[in-house]
């Protein structure tokens, strides 16, 4: 075996590998984009349809598709732009090597239950606020421009920033890891037409950061003290105290630890027996 051929061998999974990787961060970030995956959804039924075509000799779809597949992309580019530069933007604010910050169960307790006083305390007053929770995406993007804070989540601190007369009222609150990392961010609001009339600028711009990243964005109205949570492009309107807590812990727990405790409990149940 020649130094040449291994060479070769290493040059081939090299690429393969890169291939590979830029396949896994482009559809990770797509599946984080409400948008791009109804849009991938869209190109898969015309495959489908395409194929489906040639089977059953259906001459006169066969050609308006191959019309479509040939110029689609071009179309797609176009159209679409302002989706597409979302998804390269998401990509290149990614962390590559995982969350932040990876907390505790202990730090995760602690971290719910403040947020949750902070909001007990902003929902009784009618205090509007936005609170948002980095995940895999960075939100470096909005923390850069806003007021830094880096302060440890307390619910007296969330009140503080909310208040009406603060000038950071207004802004949103992005907590990374376990800490509270800046105040008065802005967001992008939500386009989309199928929002609700009577939602708000504050319940928009959530909806607007948690369809191109994968954000947790936690809403109080300042009109009606009703409290809300945005997650994977949804938003889950005038949720009462304890579905807000729920969802909040089912959203902040990994994925890994689900399984983990799954287990868990299996073993627990052989044990029994």
């Amino acid at each position: 075996m020649t130094l040449s051929y291994v060479w070769s061998i290493a040059t081939k999974i090299l690429d393969i590998s890169v291939v590979w990787l830029a396949f896994y961060f482009v559809l990770k970030n797509v599946r984080n984009n409400v948008k791009m995956v109804l849009i991938l959804k869209g190109i898969i039924l015309i495959l489908i349809i395409k194929f489906l075509s040639s089977v059953l000799n259906l001459y006169t779809v066969g050609v308006l598709l191959e019309y479509a597949i040939q110029w689609g992309p071009l179309a797609i580019i176009v159209i679409f732009q302002p989706e597409i530069r979302a998804v390269l933007e998401s990509i290149g604010r990614t962390q590559l090597l995982g969350k932040h910050s990876v907390l505790t169960s202990d730090e995760r307790e602690k971290m719910i239950c403040e947020i949750m006083r902070g909001i007990e305390y902003l929902k009784k007053n009618r205090i509007g606020a936005l609170i948002v929770i980095e995940r895999e995406v960075s939100l470096y993007e909005y923390v850069e421009p806003a007021t830094k804070v880096y302060a440890d989540i307390t619910a007296e601190l969330l009140g503080t920033i909310f208040f009406k007369n603060s000038p950071l009222h207004d802004g949103g609150v992005i907590i990374q890891g376990n800490r509270i990392t800046c105040a008065g961010a802005v967001f992008k609001t939500s386009m989309n037409n199928e929002i609700s009339k009577k939602l708000g600028t504050r319940h928009r711009a959530a909806l607007g950061i948690v369809e191109e990243s994968d954000a947790l964005a936690l809403i109080v109205s300042e009109e009606n003290g009703h409290i809300s949570i945005a997650s994977a492009g949804k938003i889950h309107y005038n949720l009462t105290l304890e579905a807000f807590r729920l969802m909040l812990t089912e959203e902040l727990n990994p994925k890994t630890e689900v399984f983990y405790e799954a287990d868990s409990r299996e073993s627990e149940d052989e044990i029994d027996e």
